[in-house]
């Protein structure tokens, strides 16, 4: 790549894990434990039936846009 509009394109055609990654690594970010735990949680499953139920959530008109709620002062 031979320019920096193609490196910005090249990033955007990332899968946002791997965006999130590169981003961490280009700023001197690192997972402290919290960042792991929920890493590891996230790929044993564990929040599988929190995504299902908001999912459920949404589709079945119980939820609100979050501009509805957020305090906008």
């Amino acid at each position: 790549m031979s320019t920096v509009q193609e490196i910005k394109s090249a990033i955007e055609q990332l899968p946002l894990e791997e965006r999130a990654a590169l981003v961490a690594e280009l700023c001197g970010w690192s997972d402290d434990e919290w960042d792991r735990r929920m890493k590891t949680d996230a790929k044993a499953g564990k929040f599988v039936a929190l995504n299902e139920d908001a999912a459920n959530s949404y589709r079945s008109g119980q939820t609100k846009p979050l501009d509805d709620i957020l305090d906008k002062s």
